[in-house]
């Protein structure tokens, strides 16, 4: 479930594992980053059991934290999968949990589910929240480290990607007590200084646009390219056709953002629920580590 607190803003809070070292090609850090994208059918559907959400645009009814959702499974599965959207799930069509579902369920606890006993269930929906946030900020790690032009930061954001990498691996309770605020802190800069580092190769001055609010904003192909839209509000924006290549996305909120036509190849520290929670079609231009939307 995506909301507002989940904006990658200031620096979001999810998970992303195994980061890619200094000079790695983009293939190698897209099959990294791969690892770091929701795959259900390794999950004991932890996102439709420990998360809450309201009965709302987003959510078609209202269900506490450590409740099943009424249309999980017995084998995990979603009953409505083919139709959230249409039967009002909208915010469940947006969430990725960048792998951590997978990693709780098949390496924390090996096999076994929140059916088994209380106590299983309370440790793995304590974790389930922070072990996602640890592989968002593996996602971002892995990109900057991908990014040859930030290479006079690759060996301190390889430092911090494999403490973080260590993290995920600890046994439960410790990593239901992860300071995950502080880890942002501590990470954040780095990533600011290998985004400026990629963004100083674009030929021209670009706009510094943090946390600026766009909501609604009529940018019909603008020319963005390099632009710092780190924790801006682009929610309903419209970006059809904009050049947004080489852009600092990071923790931008682009619910409802009509991206049409637009170009966001080689865009920084974009994610899949970024893109989800976005309005797109066959023009649009992503970058290879996220998927199109099957709503688009």
């Amino acid at each position: 479930m995506v909301t507002p607190s989940d904006r990658p803003g200031r620096l979001p809070h999810d998970d992303t594992r195994a980061g890619a070292a200094s000079g790695a090609t983009a293939a190698t850090s897209g099959t990294r980053l791969a690892t770091l994208r929701a795959d259900c059918s390794r999950c004991a559907g932890l996102c439709c059991v420990a998360l809450p959400f309201t009965r709302s645009a987003d959510f078609g009814l209202t269900k506490d934290a450590g409740t099943p959702c009424p249309n999980l499974g017995a084998d995990f599965g979603c009953g409505i999968h083919a139709r959230l959207r249409a039967d009002g799930f909208r915010g469940c069509s947006v969430f990725d949990c960048f792998g951590a579902g997978q990693h709780l369920s098949t390496v924390t606890f090996a096999g076994r589910d929140w059916r088994d006993d209380p106590e299983t269930a309370t440790a793995m929906f304590a974790a389930f929240g922070v072990l996602r946030q640890l592989h968002e900020l593996l996602w971002y790690l892995t990109e900057a480290l991908d990014r040859p032009e930030a290479r006079e930061v690759h060996a301190a954001l390889r430092q911090e990607r494999d403490e973080v990498d260590a993290l995920t691996r600890e046994p439960a309770e410790p990593l239901a007590e992860v300071d995950v605020p502080a880890l942002r802190d501590r990470i954040g800069p780095l990533l600011a200084r290998a985004s400026a580092s990629v963004r100083a190769e674009i030929p021209g001055r670009a706009r510094d646009r943090r946390g600026a609010d766009l909501m609604g904003a009529r940018l019909r192909g603008a020319h963005l390219r390099g632009a710092d839209l780190r924790g801006a509000y682009l929610i309903a924006a419209d970006l059809r056709r904009a050049d947004l290549r080489t852009t600092d996305l990071l923790g931008a909120d682009l619910r409802d953002c009509d991206l049409r036509g637009a170009d966001l190849t080689g865009c920084l520290f974009l994610t899949q629920p970024q893109v989800n929670a976005a309005v797109g079609d066959a023009a649009t231009r992503l970058p290879p580590a996220v998927d199109r939307p099957d709503h688009w």
